[in-house]
């Protein structure tokens, strides 16, 4: 048995055409695609760039987008002399770095943890005179303790106040 399909059911000639062109059109440039992908060399730069621009440095590698990570705000820490130290904490990090930066944002606690838990440790005599090289040292171990997906290379320590009570 045979069966018909009436004219208005059928995809026109010209339709049919035209895409067959584009599936045909497709195919060459994959295989063009193909061959220019296996026949350039390794570290050659891209042919098209898509997305945002990206800065290269001399090299040809990506240049790092410094950025100063202050998101622990002002410490209020209570000292053991009753006293109150003012202090911000901030450490320049990679913003190209993703995952890192993601948990510098989920530590921020933890780092406040960090350095309250430091200073208000330090005995009664040694807060007006606070070392500050060895303290930044010393919390910059802790912090770096508590990472996984990278290091902090360096912290700044400013508003450093010492508030006496009376």
């Amino acid at each position: 048995m045979k069966n018909i399909i009436p004219a208005s059911e059928k995809i026109p000639r010209t339709v049919y055409i035209v895409l067959l062109s584009l599936a045909g059109a497709l195919i060459v440039l994959i295989f063009i695609g193909t061959v220019v992908g296996l026949a350039r060399s390794k570290d050659s730069e891209p042919l098209i760039k898509i997305g945002g621009s990206s800065r290269t440095n001399q090299t040809g590698s990506q240049a790092d987008d410094i950025r100063i990570f202050s998101g622990l705000g002002q410490l209020r820490i209570p000292l053991a002399n009753s006293s109150t130290l003012l202090l911000t904490i901030a450490f320049p990090y990679s913003a190209g770095d993703i995952t890192f930066t993601e948990e510098l944002a989920a530590k921020i606690g933890d780092f406040r943890a960090i350095a309250i838990s430091y200073f208000s440790a330090l005995p009664a005599e040694s807060i007006t005179q606070i070392d500050e090289e060895t303290a930044k040292q010393e919390i910059l171990r802790r912090y770096n303790n508590n990472l996984r997906l990278g290091r902090i290379r360096t912290i700044y320590f400013s508003d450093m106040m010492v508030i006496d009570s009376y």
